[in-house]
C-alpha cells in the first residue's frame, strides 16, 4: 500500500473541499439520509447529480471564496487582507447564485475591510456561521509550512474579514491546524488536543464538546450552519469512516447545510487520503464559476495547479 506524499495531500485538500461542496449542494436543507437514499450503492456513479439550482458538478460560494483567497495569497505573496476583502466584495457585487446572509451584509455594506465584520457583529450579535470555515482549505495548505501558531493566527485573521464573532475565528483556526497535521502524514485526530489548547479559553469548551471522540452530530444543540457543529460534524465523519468517499457520504447524509459540512469534511479527508483517494468520476464534472471575474470557470486541473502553487510557495 502506498501512502500519499505532501503534494498529493495538498491537492487532495483543495480538490476534496471543492468536490464535497459540489456533491452536497443539491441536498442542502434536505432531510437526513437523502444522499444514500438516492445513491444507495457506493461507487455506482451518478452522484454529481445537480439540482436545487446547481448544475451537476457545480461548486458553490464555499469554493468560489476559497479560490479567491488562494489567488490573493499567491498573487500578493502572502496575507494581504485588504486585497482578499476586495476580491470578496467584487464577487459579492456580481450577485453569485448563493451567498451567506451574514457574509453578504458585511461585503455589501460599504464599510472598510478592517471594520465591516466587527461593525456588523456589534449590531446583529450573530456572526458564528460557518462561512469562514467553508473557504479555509487553500489557506490551510498555504500556511501549513509556517507551523502550529502561525497557521492558526492566519486562520483567525482571514475569518475576521467577514465574521465578527471570535467563535468563527477559533473554529477556522482548528481546521487549519488539523489540515497542517494531516499534510505531514500524521493523523489529524491526534492534533485535536493541541489545537484545543491553543484556543481562547472563552471558546474552548464548546469545541471540546463537538471534537470529543464520543460526540455525534445528533447531539448538536445548534444547526450545522453554525461553525462549531459544522466542524464537529466534519471531524466525526472523518473519525467514523475509512475513505474519502465514505467520509463525504456520511457528511451529506447528516442533512442541513450539506454543501459546507461536506466541503469541510472533504478538505480533511482529502488531506488524509490524498488526491488519489478522490473518485475520478467526481472530479470530471467539477467546475467552479467565479462571478465578477470575467466569466472564469475553474476545473479540477485548475484547482490542482492552485494547490501545487500553494504548497510550493515558490
Amino acid at each position: 500500500m502506498s501512502f500519499p506524499g505532501v503534494r498529493d495531500r495538498a491537492i487532495g485538500t483543495v480538490l476534496g473541499s471543492a468536490v464535497g461542496d459540489a456533491l452536497g449542494a443539491p441536498f442542502e436543507f434536505g432531510p437526513e439520509g437523502a444522499f444514500s437514499a438516492r445513491f444507495p450503492r457506493p461507487g455506482h456513479g451518478g452522484e454529481m447529480c445537480g439540482g436545487g439550482g446547481w448544475d451537476p458538478g457545480e461548486a458553490t460560494d464555499d469554493t468560489q471564496m476559497a479560490v479567491l483567497t488562494a489567488e490573493s495569497l499567491l498573487e500578493r505573496g502572502g496575507l494581504d487582507l485588504p486585497d482578499v476583502f476586495g476580491r470578496f466584495r467584487r464577487w459579492a457585487a456580481a450577485e453569485p447564485k448563493d451567498i451567506g446572509l451574514q457574509t453578504e451584509a458585511v461585503l455589501t455594506g460599504g464599510e472598510p475591510w478592517d471594520t465591516a465584520a466587527a461593525r456588523h457583529f456589534r449590531v446583529s450579535q450573530r456572526a458564528a456561521g460557518n462561512g469562514a470555515l467553508m473557504r479555509a482549505a487553500p489557506s490551510a495548505v498555504y500556511f501549513a509550512r509556517d507551523g502550529h501558531a502561525a497557521t492558526m493566527d492566519a486562520a483567525r485573521r482571514l475569518s475576521a474579514l467577514t465574521h465578527g464573532d471570535a467563535a468563527a475565528w477559533e473554529g477556522t483556526a482548528v481546521l487549519h491546524e488539523l489540515i497542517r497535521a494531516a499534510l505531514t502524514g500524521a493523523d489529524p485526530l491526534t492534533a485535536v488536543p493541541a489545537a484545543l489548547a491553543a484556543l481562547h479559553p472563552v471558546h474552548r469548551p464548546r469545541y471540546e464538546v463537538v471534537l470529543s471522540a464520543d460526540w455525534h452530530p445528533d447531539r448538536a444543540t445548534e444547526f450545522n450552519g453554525a461553525v462549531w457543529p459544522c466542524l464537529g460534524s466534519a471531524v466525526w465523519a472523518l473519525r467514523t469512516t475509512t475513505s474519502y468517499e465514505e467520509a463525504v457520504r456520511a457528511a451529506i447524509d447528516l442533512g442541513g447545510d450539506t454543501d459546507t459540512v461536506a466541503s469541510v469534511t472533504g478538505a480533511l479527508a482529502g488531506a488524509v487520503y490524498g488526491a488519489a483517494g478522490i473518485p475520478q468520476r467526481w472530479l470530471e464534472p467539477l467546475h467552479v464559476p467565479l462571478p465578477g471575474f470575467d466569466g472564469r470557470i475553474l476545473r479540477a486541473r485548475d484547482l490542482t495547479g492552485l494547490a501545487e502553487r500553494l504548497i510550493a510557495r515558490a
